[in-house]
């Protein structure tokens, strides 16, 4: 046996012990949630201290922030990671994967998986760990808007992972995390001084596109989704039919006026360069 077959048997061993760990411990239903929590809080551990590693190496105007920007900093790319694992986990599970389909039997509303559960979990970390850092430095990480769409989020996700139920329109606002690289990136070049480079206002067209589409037609849509399952829907516990009614509703009116701010400041910026 030579040696590139040894290697090739070797990695296909190991892959098949990370698949049945994966499987066996990290989405078993008396771990899933725990292991998932305690991984997102890691994660933003993890990206917090590596984004402030790569910037103290590759960006020389770093060290010359304050303290509360240097935190600032580190937390947006913490939330970037985070963006970007759930809006591809929240795309899969709602339009390519299975589990909510209506080809199956049983209601949507009351459909779960360990998959589902686990990475809600994850997301579950990550907003413990923002929200404590918001609350640590308040408001300088986000006013009254940040705590009350923390709290929103916490709440549902918690109860949607524990009862199982309306995880559909829990993963359709997750979405809406798509919007969250663009707004970091607008901070990270108004911070770094490049607020009326290119790209800057490129990044701020995009914005206006993907937070109208994310954030405003996205949520319209769930809201016709719903009344499409309405029968479904009302099979869930009350609290969580308050909860698939009640909080699209307000982060949809929310959303609406943090778009109104970004189409104006996009405007504004526009008018400055003509």
């Amino acid at each position: 046996m030579d040696l590139s077959t040894a290697s090739l048997m070797a990695a296909k061993a190991y892959s098949y012990k990370a698949e049945s760990l994966v499987k066996e411990y990290l989405l078993a239903d008396s771990y899933a949630l725990y292991t998932a929590v305690l991984g997102g809080i890691l994660m933003c551990k993890m990206v917090y201290d590596i984004t402030y590693l790569f910037s103290s190496f590759y960006y020389k105007s770093y060290a010359s922030l304050t303290k509360l920007q240097k935190l600032e900093w580190n937390n947006r790319g913490m939330s970037t990671v985070h963006a970007i694992f759930i809006t591809y986990m929240s795309v899969y599970l709602v339009f390519f994967s299975h589990l909510f389909s209506d080809q199956l039997d049983g209601p949507v509303t009351l459909r779960s998986s360990n998959l589902s559960n686990f990475t809600l979990g994850v997301s579950v970390g990550y907003f413990i760990t923002d929200f404590a850092m918001i609350f640590w430095v308040y408001p300088s990480l986000g006013g009254l808007e940040y705590v009350l769409h923390h709290i929103l989020s916490l709440v549902s996700i918690v109860y949607a992972t524990y009862s199982g139920e309306g995880q559909l329109y829990t993963y359709m606002v997750l979405i809406s995390e798509t919007t969250t690289p663009g707004i970091n990136l607008r901070w990270y070049l108004d911070t770094a001084g490049m607020k009326k480079s290119k790209a800057y206002l490129v990044n701020g067209a995009l914005m206006v596109v993907v937070w109208l589409v994310a954030r405003i037609i996205l949520f319209i849509y769930l809201f016709y989704d719903m009344y499409l399952h309405y029968d479904q829907v009302m099979q869930m516990q009350t609290f969580s039919c308050i909860l698939v009614f009640g909080v699209p509703t307000v982060l949809l009116i929310m959303n609406t006026i943090w778009f109104t701010k970004i189409l104006r400041g996009l405007k504004k910026t526009m008018a400055k360069r003509e």
